[in-house]
């Protein structure tokens, strides 16, 4: 029996449009009877659910192929290869070509090289792939970004994305002037380090400059939004933009990591924690409705009480709403494995719970702040919608998916504002 392949994505929302991107190219390709697992490395913890979600879907699935791609599998081939459930491996670059699959549709009897994993540190271009969504006829993602050039001591990602690489400017306008044309009203730039975007092109263009771009030759681009950035490289145009373009949404994630000035140095940052705070003053007064989300990680090695409390006072010196919060995990190949002080597991556990904590603490005053407000809500189903700030809402009377509606708002309910 001929069955169209079955994707699962573990990790970030770049794997999950990268997972879109090779629905389609399968699908281009004949691929059928296979699963394909789009894997993250952020973690040793996240290595290891891969492998467990392989395992299951192998049981699951006896007689289909199983494929797995991703960050891990680009990192460490060889742990997924050894496994007798995988029956190929391929690398981010090649996950995302269409020959790769052409390969995988017309190779099915298994004749293929198990491993399809070249150097990543090798790629210097990113293809833009145009995806329409995740499912949902409300947002589209566009990658303007790929890789990173920095090298933070937790992070293994750089050598799994390669170095730093940009979509030209042009592309990404047409891109986004096709997905409008399709009916999507709000579009999301992704990357791995999307404040680097621009630094290979020429005249090396910041971030605030595509974004600027985007707003002046896209008129009917009803909402711009933008992932999470690295605040210490947001540029003037970008300030410029957050200041007088209403149709960038006012909501940023951060890549934040810490509150202390020591660990951050440990971790091979390069903001201190008064570059964090000014740079949301700074935000919040050019748009006062501005809300940021961000990256925090409990227990690096050498973290004590008071380095953690810094990191604590953070959430409310920066006024932060929507936190992603990690338990620091030790994780080999970075230089951080290596340093001997690691934190006690237990306490780890203990300082995310409280960072969690103080997050939905900043959840429920921002919730609280917003009623009797009235907001222009994106819908992505019948009954919950996003206002510019990215707050749930609910509607208990039907609303159509992908239209704008203007509503006030009459309550909470959960972690959801009622309009």
């Amino acid at each position: 029996m001929i069955t169209p392949p079955k994707f699962t994505t573990l990790g970030c929302r770049l794997n999950a449009y990268e997972t879109e991107a090779m629905k389609a190219l399968s699908e281009e390709a004949g691929l059928d009877n296979a699963v394909i697992v789009n894997t993250c490395a952020v973690t040793a913890e996240a290595v290891r659910k891969a492998r467990q979600e392989i395992r299951k879907l192998r049981r699951e699935n006896p007689e289909a192929r199983i494929i797995v791609t991703g960050c891990a599998a680009q990192t460490e081939p060889e742990t997924f290869a050894a496994m007798d459930e995988v029956d190929t491996v391929i690398g981010n670059t090649e996950k995302m070509q269409p020959e790769t699959w052409k390969t995988m549709a017309a190779d099915f009897v298994g004749e293929t090289e198990k491993v399809m994993v070249d150097d990543i540190m090798s790629v210097t271009e990113t293809a833009g792939h145009l995806i329409d969504g995740f499912g949902t006829r409300s947002r589209a993602y566009v990658q303007v970004q790929n890789g990173c050039d920095h090298r933070c001591t937790f992070c293994i990602i750089p050598y799994g994305r390669g170095n730093s690489r940009s979509v030209p400017a042009g592309v990404v306008v047409d891109q986004i002037k096709r997905l409008v044309d399709k009916g999507f009203n709000e579009v999301v730039l992704t990357g791995v380090d999307l404040t680097s975007w621009g630094a290979d092109l020429p005249m090396t263009p910041r971030l605030g400059d595509l974004v600027m771009r985007i707003l002046r030759l896209v008129p009917d681009l009803s909402r711009l939004r933008i992932s999470s950035i690295d605040s210490i490289e947001a540029d003037e145009a970008l300030m410029q933009a957050i200041a007088t373009e209403p149709r960038l949404m006012p909501h940023l994630h951060l890549s934040l990591q810490h509150g202390d000035d020591l660990i951050l140095k440990r971790m091979a940052r390069r903001h201190l924690r008064d570059d964090a705070i000014a740079f949301c003053e700074e935000a919040r007064r050019l748009r006062p409705d501005m809300t940021f989300g961000a990256d925090i990680i409990a227990g690096f090695p050498t973290e004590t009480e008071a380095h953690f409390e810094n990191s604590l006072r953070l959430v409310t010196e920066c006024d932060l709403t929507w936190l992603h919060v990690f338990p620091y995990s030790k994780r080999e190949g970075t230089p951080a494995a290596k340093i001997p002080s690691q934190v006690n597991g237990s306490i780890i556990k203990d300082r995310a719970a409280r960072l969690r904590a103080a997050g939905d603490a900043q959840v429920a005053k921002h919730l609280a702040a917003q009623i009797g407000k009235t907001h222009h809500i994106l819908m992505e189903n019948a009954h919950m919608g996003r206002t510019e700030q990215f707050t749930e809402v609910h509607f208990d009377a039907p609303q159509t998916e992908g239209n704008i509606v203007t509503a006030k708002i009459t309550g909470i309910r959960d972690s959801q504002l009622l309009a």
